[in-house]
């Protein structure tokens, strides 16, 4: 399977370009990876503020545990 658009090594390398695989592929996949990059941010920003929208409800807000603290000593 060639990728490059070569079938054969049998040339000049001087006179080739890239020889890489998925070449003129670069900007499309810099924009996949960018998309992908800004996802994953957003889908763990929502997870970590669920997380700790939950352990607010189980453990009540800073502002009580910080009275809570202060309360017992």
């Amino acid at each position: 399977m060639s990728t490059t658009g070569y079938t054969s090594w049998a040339v000049d390398l001087a006179d080739v370009g890239a020889v890489y695989p998925f070449q003129g592929w670069e900007f499309i996949m810099l924009i996949i990876g960018l998309v992908f990059w800004i996802w994953w941010h957003i889908t763990t920003f929502r997870s970590e503020l669920a997380i700790y929208q939950e352990q607010i409800g189980t453990y009540g807000s800073a502002s009580s545990i910080s009275e809570a603290i202060d309360s017992d000593s």
